[in-house]
């Protein structure tokens, strides 16, 4: 995003009030109401703030990115299960799964690594040292059995061979990356954050098919994809821009929550999520392949900006913390940040 991504802490934004998940009236003939609303909190704690996570839903587990460690948690009985310190960093940033390989991925911001983890044993298997700069967003791709980092500082995606550990490549994009998106097929897009765009190359080949502009959106930080109608969800603030991946072009822009920076697609209900900072999750519905309509906002709690979908359970998973008030500006510190609440990291599940 266009704000410095900070782990667990963003802009205070005033509480909003409860809404119910009602479609506009009198805008569109919008689907029934869905009840997605908060069904479990489940209490995580352990130190650090958090970025990205991701479910496996074969296993039943969500792993979760908490800046010096990787905690993973069991989806069913909320227990924790595993924890994984980061070698040298305090900055891990996202988590890619290759479950066909039994190997997890970390990307360490500060550290320039990826770590390698074994899933069964749940243990590290080794570092990756990349010549890219802040590896922030990372995925794997089954077809070729890579994995693309996408390294903030240096604005270009490192690019990993899973079986061996690897690199063997890399993309020079063209602006910072933020999260990226696969179509199964050899294509894989990213969004480009400071210039408001969306980039497209192949996971093969490494060409850059090109670069198109996300307008209305500004920064664009989550993606998300649909394989059916072959349709990109990029997350902005305010707004999410539908693109059509075969020519880039922007078809649709639904307004959601501000400051989002996860967002998920579910092809069994056609409802698209995004979390957003100031403490909701949007939920829009897709009429058509280009047209939205925005079925309402489930409160969750402040802090809620990152989410993961299991799309068997169709259940979203989203991290928090409580926070104690900023501190009065001084000087040094003109903008005091809130202060998280050591312990008190949760995980809400939103469900119907």
């Amino acid at each position: 995003m266009m704000k410095q991504k900070l782990l667990g802490w963003s802009r205070r934004v005033a509480p909003l009030g409860l809404l119910a998940l009602v479609a506009a009236a009198g805008t569109y003939a919008g689907p029934p109401a869905t009840g997605y609303k908060v069904l479990r909190r489940i209490p995580v704690g352990g130190d650090g703030g958090w970025d990205y996570l991701r479910v496996d839903p074969d296993a039943h587990r969500i792993y979760l990115s908490r800046g010096s460690h990787m905690m993973v948690v069991d989806e069913v009985t909320g227990k924790t299960i595993g924890d994984i310190p980061v070698e040298n960093s305090k900055n891990m940033h996202g988590i890619a799964l290759a479950t066909d390989l039994g190997k997890g991925f970390t990307s360490n911001g500060d550290a320039n690594t990826v770590t390698m983890v074994d899933l069964k044993t749940i243990k590290p298997i080794s570092v990756i040292a990349i010549e890219g700069k802040n590896p922030d967003s990372i995925i794997y791709d089954p077809q070729t059995k890579r994995v693309f980092t996408f390294n903030g500082k240096s604005n270009d995606s490192t690019v990993i061979d899973a079986n061996t550990g690897k690199v063997v490549g890399t993309v020079k994009l063209g602006g910072k990356p933020e999260e990226p998106a696969l179509d199964g097929k050899g294509n894989l897009w990213v969004n480009i954050e400071d210039k408001s765009s969306i980039q497209e190359f192949d996971t093969k080949t490494l060409a850059v098919k090109g670069m198109w502009p996300l307008a209305p959106c500004e920064g664009p930080s989550a993606l998300a994809f649909d394989a059916a109608h072959n349709r990109l969800f990029a997350a902005c603030d305010k707004v999410m821009v539908v693109i059509n991946a075969d020519n880039g072009k922007v078809v649709a822009s639904p307004p959601i929550g501000g400051d989002p920076d996860g967002n998920a697609y579910d092809p069994a209900t056609g409802l698209v999520f995004a979390a957003c900072r100031e403490g909701l999750v949007t939920v829009l519905h897709q009429d058509s392949a280009d047209k939205y309509s925005v079925v309402g906002n489930v409160n969750t709690q402040f802090g809620t900006r990152t989410l993961t979908l299991d799309p068997k359970t169709h259940h979203v998973f989203t991290p928090t913390a409580d926070f104690r008030p900023a501190p009065a500006p001084t000087p040094d510190n003109p903008r005091p940040r809130p202060e998280q609440i050591p312990g008190s990291f949760v995980l809400l599940e939103l469900g119907e």
